[in-house]
């Protein structure tokens, strides 16, 4: 099992010393969230709570992923950092690409990337992207920022991106995971067609295996059971050793884990040492006694 730390929704301050603490402690990764922007007025809900409020985020920082990625790169040589989940369907693919593979360069491959649509139209509004289709047109930018990410030329023929033959350099090493969430059954087919894994945004335990269940099946109907795949859950069978193996035993790769509530506003003024002491507790009861 690989263990990844979340943070979000904090004082900018906490991050370099978080990512240090948590690599020093052994966790494999550290998940950088994503929002572009809070509209004064909007009516529509949040997925991922069954009260659908997204009031939380108002008075939420929020550092840009790719911006944060680079800065905590320079800050550590081990811990991997992954987008969970950038908001690729606003972005443009080619900027996109290239942000990626800059990220995955400086940082010693240790950037993976991790992708959703947004579930807000307000966010393809202020970005200058359709909401129609917007699960079309993701599918094309993933095939174009891989298509990228090999160095070479590359041309892109779509319904909705037209590109004449371009190359980036640098590039890394090797191919970077990109990483698809989502609860929704285009999400989950996504996932299991064109993803090197699944990201799961937590909920109650009991909606976990359901979707676990039809991600499996997803991948036997297209026939992508035999390939690298990563699965990162929110779970509170995370936090016992008999939840870790339950999960594993399910066939989890990675757990995200977090050490506050951060929907809740209340929170925010947790210190950083207090947060410090919390991951380096777990690991050393849940990485380092599991290892």
């Amino acid at each position: 099992m690989r263990f990844t730390l979340m943070e979000s929704m904090c004082d900018p301050s906490h991050y370099q010393p978080l990512a240090i603490a948590a690599e020093e402690a052994s966790y494999d990764g550290f998940g950088l969230a994503d929002s572009i922007m809070f509209p004064k007025e909007s009516d529509t809900r949040y997925p991922y709570l069954a009260s659908g409020d997204r009031e939380f985020i108002g008075a939420s920082p929020m550092i840009e992923p790719f911006i944060l990625a680079a800065n905590l790169a320079g800050a550590t040589s081990k811990i991997e950092f992954v987008t969970f989940v950038a908001k690729l369907a606003v972005r443009n693919p080619v900027l996109t690409a290239k942000m990626v593979s800059s990220l995955a360069v400086i940082s010693n491959d240790r950037f993976q990337f991790g992708v959703g649509l947004s579930p807000w139209p307000e966010d393809f509004e202020v970005c200058g992207m359709p909401w129609e289709k917007r699960g079309r047109r993701m599918d094309e930018q993933i095939e174009i920022i891989r298509g990228l990410l090999t160095g070479e030329y590359f041309t892109y023929k779509g319904d909705f991106h037209d590109l004449r033959e371009i190359k980036i350099n640098p590039i890394p090493s090797g191919p970077v995971p990109i990483y698809i969430g989502g609860h929704s059954d285009a999400a989950l087919k996504r996932a299991a067609l064109v993803g090197d894994g699944w990201m799961h945004a937590g909920g109650d335990n009991d909606a976990l295996d359901p979707l676990l269940e039809k991600l499996q099946g997803f991948r036997e109907e297209y026939g992508t059971t035999e390939k690298p795949f990563a699965t990162y859950v929110i779970s509170m069978d995370a936090y016992t050793p008999e939840g870790i193996e339950r999960l594993e035993k399910a066939g989890i790769t990675d757990v995200v884990v977090g050490f506050r509530d951060v929907y809740d506003p209340s929170t925010q003024g947790m210190g950083v040492q207090e947060k410090i002491d919390a991951l380096s507790g777990y690991a050393e009861f849940m990485i380092k006694g599991a290892s």
